[in-house]
């Protein structure tokens, strides 16, 4: 019995990971490599979705789902156009200093929506350039190319620009005001971002901007677990997707006799806990049902919860215990999750699987679904699918499969010595 539920885990896992691959073959202009920020009409190319997309081609090599070819041919596009795209302080390039606008028009690969020069999305791009770096390592035209493109965009960078003459980095930048007045302040996805600004060969940060960052982190004791508190769960896994926190410890993880990792396994614990005790007494939640994290939700513009007395949050990093909290849950984030909390991360993927199946389409999540919203007997979900939760969901899957993000990212030089400049010791380092 126990053989077979792990293959039927296994088939399940397979079925799972190779739909959310899919969402990239389909959302992708082949012209540029750009990838839609999500599957709805007319939405423009998100630069941290190009970054996940760049790291799942690899996978779906290893797993026989493109060739290697292809694999190369979407990478080198993609970075070509990165390479070649204007870099200025017009409001019409596509980026400055080496970083690119958060939102680009997935024809032309322009700025759109006024967005900002993203610090965290441009790291996720570059976090999925050097993924590629590491597997197309063969001495043949296309992957020396590669290798010498993920290089310059890295190189170019200028994180200490991002400083704005401080030490922690800004989260942003717009040519109509300069930055943004706020930089990364309490535990957040920013660890990669971190890495990659230590680790730069060109224009890395001092380790004293890493020291003020994680000055600002918040320790808690929740639920009956002490744990480096964040709320949503997304925070707990996007830098995780590249970096193995296993047995590797920064100073403030030394003194607080835990890693990263553990912290993640900790977060998710106190999900489940929270969706247990369901304060809110929403439908749907239990030990088996939970995933608040940044998602897409219900908003109170919607024409048929105009009268209603709650209120609904729209897009939003909800979280645990502090909220928002709306009735909305990520199914996706439990998937996520399972490197960390692999029995409690299957129970729920079942158990959601099993309840609310009209959450998937072609066997791929949505961003999210509210029980407590039924439309016809099932509950409210949120149309399309959004790149970041499908990237999320195949490298996730694969470290908890194989390891083989994690294998890839710890023999690149620019991470470990990231790392090791913002005092990580010990395990695989």
């Amino acid at each position: 019995m126990t053989d077979a539920l792990e293959l039927a885990d296994e088939a399940l896992l397979d079925a799972f990971q190779h739909a959310a691959f899919d969402y990239f073959l389909e959302t992708t202009n082949p012209a540029n490599g750009l990838v839609a920020d999500n599957s709805r009409p007319d939405v423009p190319a998100s630069i941290a979705v190009v970054g996940f997309a760049l790291s799942v081609y690899p996978v779906a090599v290893e797993r026989g789902w493109m060739t290697r070819a292809d694999g190369i041919e979407r990478s080198l596009t993609a970075l070509r156009f990165f390479r070649d795209s204007e870099q200025s302080d017009r409001s019409e390039a596509t980026g400055c200093h080496g970083f690119y606008y958060h939102f680009l028009d997935l024809r032309t690969g322009a700025r759109v929506w006024r967005s900002e020069l993203s610090m965290i999305d441009t790291a996720l791009l570059i976090a999925g350039a050097l993924t590629a770096r590491e597997y197309f390592t063969s001495m043949a035209d296309g992957e020396t190319e590669l290798r010498a493109l993920a290089d310059m965009l890295y190189r170019r960078i200028d994180w200490r620009w991002a400083q704005n003459g401080g030490t922690s980095i800004m989260q942003g930048w717009k040519p109509e005001s300069g930055f943004l007045h706020y930089g990364w302040e309490g535990y957040n996805e920013a660890i990669v971002l971190y890495v990659l600004a230590l680790g730069s060969p060109t224009h890395p940060i001092d380790h004293t901007g890493y020291r003020a960052w994680t000055a600002t982190y918040q320790w808690e004791h929740l639920y009956g677990h002490d744990f480096l508190y964040a709320g949503p769960l997304f925070v707990h896994q996007f830098s995780h997707a590249w970096i193995d926190f296993r047995g590797i410890r920064d100073r403030f993880m030394r003194e607080k006799r835990c890693d990263y990792f553990e912290n993640s396994r900790r977060a998710t614990e106190v999900q489940r806990e929270y969706a247990q005790r369901n304060p809110h007494e929403f439908v749907g939640y239990d030990a088996d049902c939970w995933g608040l994290t940044a998602c897409d939700g219900p908003s109170d513009d919607f024409p048929q919860l105009r009268c209603d007395p709650r209120h609904f949050v729209g897009y939003a990093a909800r979280g645990v215990p502090y909220g928002p909290d709306d009735g909305t849950l990520a199914g996706w984030a439990a998937l996520a999750s399972l490197p960390f909390a692999p029995d409690t991360a299957l129970d729920a993927v079942r158990s959601m699987h099993r309840r609310y199946p009209e959450m998937m389409s072609s066997q791929r999540y949505a961003s999210s679904f509210n029980p407590s919203l039924p439309s016809a007997g099932h509950a409210w979900v949120s149309k399309g699918h959004f790149g970041l939760d499908q990237g999320i969901v195949v490298m996730m899957i694969e470290n908890y499969r194989t390891e083989m993000i994690w294998r890839l990212m710890r023999a690149c030089p620019y991470i470990r010595s990231g790392l090791q400049k913002a005092g990580f010791r010990g395990g695989w380092l």
